[in-house]
């Protein structure tokens, strides 16, 4: 539930954001995700989070960031941390949890109703601490993939569950690999 006058921030946890349209085929638009949050009330803030590889020529997620930094996006990122597991195999590691609750608490007092887009059960207690300070909180992932992305204690905590799939319509556009297929 949205009201028109209330203050919204919007806080994207960009992988998990990412995997879950994935899990369910479609890529997210942002410019539309933006403008459909700016239909349900004033949106003040909308930040994006995500780890990025230090060193790398060329990082497929660089152009997206750069675009969502010119197009109202308050981009949050660090170095990914890269190791390699006790198999050998390469791993990265870039865990953006602590800078989203972080920003979300300072930003609590200034706004009515947080959307937070990850599925991730480490934000259950943000939930709640939001929620004690007085602001709505909605959770926006989705149950409906296999498995599901959002954690249960997560989807519970939240005052409104918004399942990701419920929204391609408005937010959504075919995954890249499927233009090219049609373009060609």
């Amino acid at each position: 539930m949205f009201y028109r006058d209330e203050r919204l921030a919007l806080f994207i946890d960009g992988s998990n954001l990412y995997a879950a349209g994935k899990a369910l085929g479609f890529d997210i638009d942002y410019k539309l995700l933006r403008q459909e949050f700016m239909r349900r009330g004033k949106l003040l803030r909308a930040f994006y989070y995500t780890a990025l590889l230090e060193g790398e020529d060329y990082s497929p997620i660089r152009p997206l960031v750069d675009w969502l930094n010119y197009n109202g996006f308050s981009i949050v990122t660090k170095p990914a941390k890269e190791f390699t597991d006790s198999q050998g195999r390469r791993k990265i590691k870039g865990n953006m949890d602590i800078e989203l609750a972080v920003d979300a608490m300072e930003l609590a007092p200034r706004v009515d109703h947080i959307v937070l887009f990850s599925g991730d059960g480490d934000f259950r207690p943000l939930v709640e601490a939001l929620q004690r300070a007085g602001v709505r909180v909605s959770v926006v992932s989705t149950i409906r993939s296999q498995p599901p992305m959002i954690a249960d204690e997560l989807r519970r905590q939240a005052d409104n569950f918004i399942e990701l799939e419920e929204l391609r319509e408005s937010i959504g556009r075919p995954p890249r690999d499927e233009i090219r297929a049609v373009a060609e």
